[in-house]
């Protein structure tokens, strides 16, 4: 059974682009320890210092860095070790990207964090108290001895504690420093170690300024940010590795002599004739030699409808074989498929984006020798103001303890927290570290089709003024078979309380539709073929049903559009956004969803690199999209956009591209997707306010003497508590849609 006739589309081939390249070679490297813009500009600008090294580009959010090596003088070029070597010199540790491992790395990193987080929280708990109570004794009776006492205990509790919380920052700022080079975890390291040592050496003594609770609750708050921020970069890994899951692991071959072997995929050459049964998937791009059959191709065109192929017709890599067996002859094979250049479409998209750098990384830039500078000076200006090395450190490590970017770490993972939590309750899934910051600059909106504005299933077109005789003939018949026109007009029938028996000795044919004889008269219900329709009945018609002696009768579908689409729309456009429609389906289709919709720009039967144009074109002319797409065929398009989204219905691999996945019915989960990135973007930037606040304020009361290491750590800790009370309120806060720029 089919529905129309269409030759799937191809991506567009470039020989020019080709012949310019062919001398390049492109090599991903996982390198986990980028964390912050010091990083990147650090193993960039290593790796590009090597001769034969055209590009380096590193992503934050993979932590990866794709080099483009030249190959036209072998001697000269480099091989993965050269570059592994480079990066080991300025002390990261890389390797080659191995499929799967990096995600494995990034789940082990996550939970090797949270159990370092609980006993840094547990331990700054305790020894809270026990400050609390020396606070409070020194106003009362408590003499010395209880004082030392607790101060023990105290050193007891956050001696193991901090050696075991403090490893990733410790790790961190050995490693920069073996490479004579900074990051944010080498002062960050420098300050708790140095209040820990100060705080030892005092309890030893006898002193009273001790700092424990300092130094815990430093590691306590430091963690916290650096555990949500690797939870989040768990989810934000490439979506082209999961290519691999559509792709066949093994293919028959049949050779000239009719012998059949089993070979694996990526060994397969042009001019092999593979052997394809129902419900396998194709191992390469071909054409079919003999045989017919329904492919599922939705991961090529976005719709759900098989399409019918016979000898002739063009297959690719991936789909699936519906209902026949299939002979194909080879053409594409291996990484030269449709599907491997979609994969490769998305890798580029992902590198495209990933050079968007956040407002927390560029501080954190300047951040480390900044730090390094004014606890330098604050040390040598008591000095030489005569105050000894004792004070002179205390007020050092004020200093360093203070300028702790704990509020600027904290300011866009607790809003992101706090708008995940909010999302999550309205059935939207945010996957994308950075997404929500990206959809909070969005003008303009770029909607799939089927599965995306509509919903899966297909409806039966005036099904009321069927007769409930002849409709009930028909779905005996189309009982039988797992078709989703079939399946609509079964449903359509049992919605009028039109009784279905499904008949025995329905005979499938693949490719044509379903055949039925009873008492000498034949039943067919497939395809106009198949029944023999005239080319002047309904051009319309998806499905047709005749009987021997009797005029065919055409049935048409359509697709149901979800229940707020239009509404969803008119609030887009009210807010100044453009709305367009592209999609893989037939123009005819395309319209009527558009006009059901309010949407007045819409693309039918599109290909995936057209989609992706357009998606370029948007870009070049300085808007920020948010692509929004269901199907393998939107995944390029997902990951070139700006921001993207796609329902939870959507394939795998689209919902891995996405930044964001919807649940349910409703189309509306868009538009409150996007007043919550609104909102996140302003606390965000509310919070980068508050804690550069914080440092104008305090730093220069440190470097004078006026703030004590624990007055420090309490200042510290007090405006990391006001970023995250200022992002709680966006789980409650009622929002709204703001106006963004009207685009043109």
């Amino acid at each position: 059974m089919e529905a129309t006739l269409i030759a799937p589309p191809t991506l567009k081939e470039n020989a020019s682009l080709q012949d310019a390249t062919k001398d390049l070679e492109t090599v991903t490297l996982s390198v986990p320890e980028i964390v912050c813009g010091n990083c990147i500009r650090t193993v960039e600008t290593a790796l590009r210092n090597i001769r034969g090294v055209s590009a380096a580009r590193a992503n934050l959010a993979l932590r990866r860095v794709t080099v483009t090596l030249c190959r036209r003088n072998d001697n000269a070029s480099p091989d993965v070790p050269d570059l592994v070597a480079a990066l080991k010199n300025v002390g990261y540790t890389a390797a080659e990207v191995v499929e799967g491992a990096e995600t494995t790395a990034s789940h082990g990193r996550t939970s090797e964090l949270i159990p370092r987080l609980g006993v840094a929280g547990f331990a700054a708990a305790n020894i809270m108290l026990l400050s609390v109570s020396v606070w409070s004794g020194e106003a009362s009776d408590m003499d010395n001895s209880v004082r030392d006492l607790f101060h023990w205990v105290s050193a007891l509790i956050a001696l193991p504690a901090i050696a075991y919380a403090g490893q990733p920052f410790f790790r961190s700022a050995f490693s920069a420093l073996q490479a004579h080079r900074l990051n944010m975890d080498v002062p960050i390291s420098l300050g708790i170690l140095l209040a820990t040592a100060m705080s030892l050496f005092q309890t030893i003594r006898g002193g009273e300024q001790v700092y424990f609770d300092a130094a815990i609750t430093l590691v306590f708050f430091l963690l916290i940010g650096r555990s949500l921020d690797e939870s989040m970069r768990v989810r934000a890994r490439g979506a082209a590795e999961n290519l691999l899951s559509l792709r066949a692991m093994s293919a028959t071959v049949v050779s000239e002599d009719g012998s059949v072997r089993s070979l694996p995929a990526r060994a397969l050459s042009p001019g092999m004739r593979v052997a394809i049964a129902a419900g396998e998937r194709i191992p390469a791009d071909g054409t079919v030699a003999s045989g017919r059959s329904e492919i599922d191709e939705s991961l090529i065109t976005g719709e759900t409808v098989p399409r019918y192929v016979a000898a002739g017709a063009h297959v690719h890599a991936g789909t699936v074989n519906g209902s026949g067996t299939l002979h194909i002859l080879v053409t594409i094979a291996d990484e030269n498929t449709l599907l491997a250049e979609i994969g490769r479409l998305m890798l580029a998209a992902e590198q495209s984006r990933g050079r968007y750098v956040r407002l927390a990384d560029r501080a954190a830039q300047i951040y480390a020798p900044a730090v390094h500078v004014l606890g330098l000076l604050t040390f040598a200006a008591w000095m030489l103001s005569g105050s000894g090395w004792e004070l002179s450190v205390t007020h050092a490590i004020a200093v360093l303890i203070i300028t702790c970017p704990c509020a600027l770490a904290l300011a866009v993972p607790a809003v992101q927290v706090a708008a995940m939590s909010r999302l999550l309750s309205r059935g939207v899934i945010v996957k994308a570290a950075d997404g929500l910051e990206r959809m909070g600059e969005i003008d303009s909106v770029v909607f799939d089709k089927t599965g995306t504005l509509t919903l899966e299933e297909v409806v039966l077109v005036d099904d009321q003024n069927i007769d409930a005789r002849l409709l009930a003939r028909v779905a005996s018949l189309a009982v039988t078979s797992r078709h989703p026109y079939a399946q609509a007009i079964v449903r359509a029938a049992r919605d009028r309380a039109i009784v279905v028996d499904a008949v025995e000795g329905v005979q499938e044919i693949p490719g044509f539709g379903l055949s039925y004889i009873d008492e000498g008269r034949e039943q067919r219900l497939g395809s106009a073929q198949w029944v023999g329709a005239g080319a002047d009945q309904n051009a319309e018609a998806s499905l047709w049903y005749k009987s021997t002696d009797e005029t065919p009768v055409g049935f048409r579908f359509i697709d149901i559009i979800r229940p707020d689409a239009r509404e969803t729309v008119e609030a887009l456009r009210d807010a100044g956004y453009s709305v367009e429609l592209l999609s893989g389906d037939r123009p005819q289709a395309v319209a009527r969803a558009a006009a059901a919709s309010l949407i007045t720009d819409w693309q039918g039967a599109l290909s995936p690199s057209e989609k992706l144009e357009r998606i370029g074109e948007l870009r070049s002319k300085g808007h920020k999209t948010l692509m929004v797409g269901d199907g393998l065929n939107d995944a390029p398009a997902l990951a070139a956009g700006y921001a993207s989204m796609s329902p939870a219905s959507a394939v795998d691999i689209s919902q891995a591209a996405a930044d964001a996945v919807f649940q349910g019915d409703r189309l509306g989960s868009v538009v409150e997707t996007l007043k919550v990135a609104q909102a996140a973007r302003r606390m965000a930037l509310q919070n980068f306010a508050i804690a550069i606040a914080y440092n104008a304020i305090f730093v220069p009361m440190a470097m004078l003497g006026q703030v004590t290491p624990l007055v420090a750590a309490l200042a510290m800790s007090t405006s990391s508590i006001v970023v995250t009370a200022n992002a709680i309120r966006l789980r409650t806060k009622k929002l709204r849609l703001k106006p963004v720029r009207r685009y043109e």
